[in-house]
């Protein structure tokens, strides 16, 4: 039985109902997958005629989602009430993004939707209406272990067509990564990373360069302690698993072509020093995913952009790339690790 992939709403007011739209109008390319989204029907007819977009929006259920495709968007309602507010967010919007996110994990987790995928959320807004987490993926995991009653570890992955690059630490302030920097992180993300490449990307024996934290990756201690006392003892641990990690390497000649060619993802030990190159070498193609977690997750890896909500320019690339990995990351869940 074919299944749809849950989309949430992310912010009213961003991109996320534009690119959702104008994904589903290139529909007619056969590689992207069936989706509904979880969004107030009527705030998504708003948006398609303020974007003059000519499209048919079905209020509808998972289960009639993959035969509805062809021919409207399959829309789910929530039970919050939703606002069409393009380039702000409303306040009273953040229980039905949430609730958006809540049903989309429920629906996956249950069978009925093959996978999560989301659209952009602005942290502020939600922070200031109680929302306590710092972004989706740790909500994501808190999820997971609410439904299945076990500890996940989420890890934040960007994949390109060209690199694919996880950051140890995410979203935390720069002058907090020395705290939080550990060999059991370094340990756990590079063992989560290395079963998902296996299970979800089809990679047996997936290889992982790691990255140093300080210039030159810290030269024998001569520009810090981390790389020699945190960062080299994981790498060891990870080898006498069986999983091919080597560094620490100089972030600064990581990902030049040749280098890339040497391994299938880069561990970062912060959020920018992944980010910006998975960003810089293809900011449209390039997807975020979440490993770690029992249903698969994938975001396109641009932000809510209120400044072209409703213009018609935001391209929906990122998200179609979102659409394509998720379905593939659930085909190969379902066929067992790699052989």
């Amino acid at each position: 039985m074919t299944l749809a992939l849950a989309m949430t709403c992310g912010d009213p007011g961003g991109i996320g109902f534009d690119i959702a739209i104008d994904a589903w109008l290139g529909r007619s390319d056969s590689t992207i997958p069936p989706f509904y989204l979880l969004a107030s029907p009527e705030a998504m007819r708003q948006r398609a005629v303020l974007l003059g977009r000519s499209i048919d929006i079905v209020d509808t259920t998972p289960a009639k989602a993959v035969g509805l495709f062809a021919s409207a968007l399959p829309v789910i309602g929530l039970d919050n009430p939703q606002t069409h507010c393009p380039g702000h967010s409303e306040p009273a919007n953040a229980a039905s993004i949430v609730e958006a996110i809540d049903r989309a994990v429920a629906d996956t987790l249950a069978g009925a939707a093959a996978g999560v995928v989301t659209l952009p959320i602005a942290k502020k807004p939600l922070h200031e209406a109680g929302f306590a987490f710092p972004g989706h993926t740790e909500y994501l995991a808190h999820l997971a272990e609410q439904h299945t009653g076990r500890l996940s570890t989420p890890v934040m992955m960007l994949a390109g067509p060209r690199l694919r690059a996880v950051p140890v630490t995410i979203h935390i302030a720069l002058a907090e990564v020395t705290q939080q920097l550990t060999f059991d992180l370094i340990v756990e993300t590079c063992r989560t990373t290395a079963a998902d490449l296996a299970t979800r990307f089809g990679l047996q024996n997936p290889r992982l360069a790691v990255a140093g934290l300080n210039p030159h990756a810290g030269e024998n201690g001569a520009f810090g302690h981390e790389d020699e006392t945190i960062i080299k003892p994981a790498i060891e641990q990870l080898k006498t698993e069986g999983i091919g990690a080597f560094g620490p390497l100089p972030a600064d000649t990581m990902f030049h072509p040749q280098a890339r060619a040497r391994y299938d993802v880069a561990i970062c030990m912060y959020h920018d020093q992944a980010l910006i190159p998975a960003k810089a070498l293809d900011f449209e193609r390039t997807v975020n995913v979440t490993l770690g977690l029992p249903f698969v997750r994938t975001s396109p890896d641009h932000g809510t952009a209120f400044d072209l909500a409703g213009s018609g320019n935001a391209s929906p690339q990122s998200l179609i790339e979102a659409l394509k990995l998720a379905d593939q990351m659930a085909t190969n869940d379902r066929n067992g690790p790699a052989r």
